[in-house]
């Protein structure tokens, strides 16, 4: 089955203090955006790479390419004001893949035994999404008022997130809002059902100084034992 993966890297880099976009931050010498791109290149080397970012971003993408000398073959897609209208322009540019997933551009260390089997749940299932379990203790606010709630009921969510690509071209055309959280939460809108996998502890979302050098430790073992 033919796939695709839309990269979304709109990020501002507010919360990780620094001047520049984080996407483009370097990881190890390079911008953490590239080691996204080739982590799932390399896991299947026919999915069709959509990147989605800022047209404001592009000539800088250009620019960072050149310098790095990056030459893995992705198709560029404009960003939306909203997380659903730049999937909605990246799922655009998918033209004849059965699968398709959305993977945030900031998640650099994906498991190729995560993705595969998000993407086999999806075929099978219509809708597939990685997950991870909760660690902390929780609290549910109400109106100043907070309450425990038990950590059990209740999962963390990752990307990549995986639909057939009817699926997940369906609901975003019939979608009556554009503020929804993430993906999965328009194709249940839609009266999809979505199937949980098993995330990766790995699969980090680097947003803040902190994961930047946790990032950095975890790239550092994964040299170590490659």
């Amino acid at each position: 089955m033919k796939k695709s993966m839309i990269i979304v890297a709109g990020g501002s880099g507010t919360r990780m203090g620094a001047e520049i976009p984080k996407q483009f931050i370097e990881l190890n010498g390079k911008p953490i955006l590239m080691h996204t791109l080739e982590n799932l290149h390399a896991m299947d080397k026919t999915k069709q790479l959509i990147l989605v970012l800022p047209v404001s971003q592009f000539s800088v993408w250009d620019e960072l390419k050149k310098k790095h000398g990056f030459l893995l073959e992705h198709e560029l897609a404009e960003g939306g004001e909203t997380r659903f209208l730049s999937v909605k322009n990246g799922l655009a540019k998918v033209v004849d893949s059965d699968l398709v997933g959305v993977h945030d551009g900031v998640r650099p260390f994906p498991s190729k035994t995560m993705v595969d089997a998000c993407f086999a749940a999806a075929s099978s299932g219509g809708a597939a999404i990685p997950t991870i379990p909760i660690v902390q203790s929780l609290r549910k606010l109400n109106q100043g008022i907070s309450e425990a709630v038990d950590r059990n009921n209740y999962c963390a969510v990752q990307t990549p997130q995986c639909f057939q690509t009817s699926v997940l071209k369906k609901a975003f055309g019939s979608a009556l809002n554009t503020d929804y959280s993430d993906d999965a939460t328009v194709v249940e809108a839609a009266g999809q059902k979505i199937l949980l996998i098993d995330g990766n502890d790995e699969n980090i979302k680097i947003t803040t100084p902190i994961d930047l050098e946790l990032a950095q430790l975890i790239f550092t073992r994964r040299i170590n034992t490659d």
